[in-house]
Parts: structure tokens; sequence; C-alpha cells
């Protein structure tokens, strides 16, 4: 713990420092080609899986059954109505969850009753539930939409709170990075995207923008100490900057993600909470992602959008001259 309380240190007063910002070309194409690996993925295997509240369709839960075995739901729905693939799943202990598209009133009554003889219960306890498609398109249409207003509305702020729309842009480029890649884990690996996934994907997206938040704060203290005799470069004031909130950022990571992985693991493999689950794993996964773009992509970003300005570059040029002519 003391070595690393020094390391935190060393790299607060300058004595350690990482060239993020000097390898920004790096970061660039890592993050570019992981964006292109998100959407061209899920693009591949067909999309995204949607789950029923965005689609429509039928839902059943079997309670209380002596088996979870998921082979006896298949097979029951498939005999019913053939040509519908249903998409089965454990809920607890003692439950099985299938999902259908949208079926017929007959035939959503003939696939309860042979669920119940397929996990030999009583009728009572097989509950069935229906989603129109009309409402799953409204619940998908809402979602994008608070998406794109909390953009916005984080957009303004940054503007508003640093004073230079470059500063907003690079923390909005860090946030659809983060989205983009968070939603292609999901298409990759086959998760279902659930009106929960969502909320964790605009939560993993407000503790982003906090993180850069905070480091950009500490950028913008220390660039507005090159004009006092400072003799930084404007890129190594962000360096130093991105340096000093490092262990910061890696601290706060750790600390949200212990219990956001505790409710991943009891939710999936204690409750078989799919709420529980899908949410989680959405802060999961944006937590770590979130923690690598504030680093990595606003903060280099923004020297990068700042360095070419005519003050900035002679500034730094100034400054430049003077640290050769130092003696060795």
């Amino acid at each position: 713990m003391a070595s690393f309380s020094q390391f935190g240190s060393d790299l607060y007063t300058g004595k350690r420092s990482y060239d993020i910002v000097g390898r920004r070309r790096l970061w660039y194409t890592i993050a570019i080609a992981a964006i292109v690996i998100s959407v061209v993925v899920p693009w591949l295997r067909g999309g995204y899986h949607l789950g029923i509240e965005f689609t429509g369709g039928s839902e059943f839960t079997i309670s209380d059954v002596s088996t979870l075995d998921q082979n006896p739901a298949t097979a029951a729905v498939e005999r019913v109505v053939p040509d519908v693939v249903p998409r089965v799943s454990q809920l607890g202990r003692d439950s099985i969850r299938v999902q259908t598209s949208q079926l017929t009133t007959a035939q959503n009554d003939d696939v309860a009753a042979a669920l119940a003889k397929a996990y030999d219960v009583s009728d009572t306890k097989v509950a069935s539930s229906y989603i129109g498609a009309t409402w799953g398109a409204d619940v998908l249409d809402q979602a994008i939409r608070g998406l794109v207003i909390f953009l916005i509305l984080a957009a303004a702020f940054m503007t508003i709170y640093f004073r230079t729309w470059k500063m907003s842009l690079s923390a909005m480029a860090a946030l659809l990075h983060d989205l983009l890649i968070t939603a292609g884990v999901y298409g990759i690996v086959g998760f279902e995207v659930t009106p929960a996934a969502v909320i964790g994907f605009l939560t993993i997206l407000g503790y982003s923008l906090y993180d850069t938040v905070v480091v950009f704060d500490k950028v913008r203290e220390n660039t507005a100490q090159d004009a006092e005799g400072s003799r930084r470069t404007f890129a190594q004031s962000v360096n130093l900057a991105v340096n000093q909130t490092l262990v910061r950022s890696i601290n706060t990571s750790v600390v949200a993600l212990l219990p956001v992985a505790a409710i991943l693991f009891i939710g999936s493999y204690v409750l078989g909470a799919g709420t529980l689950r899908d949410i989680s794993l959405a802060l999961f996964i944006g937590i770590i992602v979130g923690t690598y773009s504030t680093i990595f992509i606003a903060s280099p970003l923004y020297a990068h959008l700042r360095i070419g300005e005519e003050k900035i570059r002679k500034s730094d040029q100034k400054k430049l001259q003077a640290a050769a002519r130092q003696p060795a």
C-alpha cells in the first residue's frame, strides 16, 4: 500500500511520468480498431439480440419446476408452433422463462399447457404475458431519444463549464467510444439488449463523463499556469494532469467495479435475476471502457485539438527553444 501511495505521489509531482499524450496516435489506433470490431462483428452476426420489450412477443414463466433443464421448454414450444424459435433462460433457482415471437391467443394457451405438461406442474404455475410490437417499438424509440438528449445536454454542459468546445468535443468522442464498444461487446457475445441494459448504458456514460470532468479540471488548472512562466509545453501540461489523476481514476474504477461485480455474480448465478444481470453487466463493461477512454482518448484528443492553435504553437516553440539552450 505504501509503495502504491508513493507511486501516486511520484506521478503527481512529476518525478515519474508516462507519456500518454505523446503516444496519442497509438491510442487512436487501438480505439479505432476496437470501434470497427464492435460495429462490424455484430453486423456480421446478424445484428443485436434485442429483448422482447423492444421487439414484442410472448413470455412464459414456469414456477416451482423440479428441474432447470431448458430442453423440455424448447421441445414443448416447437411441438405447438414449429416455426417459432424460443429463447429459454433460468430465473432464480426454481423457475424457467420462455420468450417467443408474437403468438395468437390460441397458440399462447396451447404453449402454456404444453409447458405445464413438460415440467409436470399445474397450469397455475405457468404465467404468460404479451408485449405488442407497437409498444416494443415505442420503448426502443424512447431509449434512442433519451440517449440523444443525454449527449446533447452533456455537450452543452461541458462547453459552458470549461468555456471551450474542444473539451466538449473530446469528452463526447470518449462517450461515443464507450457506448459503441460496450454495445459492441453485447453484440459480439450475443447478450440480450433489454431496457435494463439501456439503463446501464446511460449510467456508464454518466460515470465516464464524471471521470472526464475531474481530469479536465486538472488539465485546466495546469494549462492556466503555462502563462505564468511555466516551462511546460501545452501537451506536457495535459500529460502531467493525466498522470496526476491516473491513480485516482484507477482507484475510483476498482471501487466501483467491486460492488458491480458482486451484483453481477448474485444476479446471474445466485438469484438468476435478469434485470440485475443486465444492468450490472453493462456497468461492468462500461466502467472499464470509460476509465480507458478518459485516460487515453479524451485528454490526448483535447491536447491534439489545441496544440495547433497559433498562440499555443508559438508559446510551445519558445519553451522548446529555451529548453534547448539550457546547459546539459
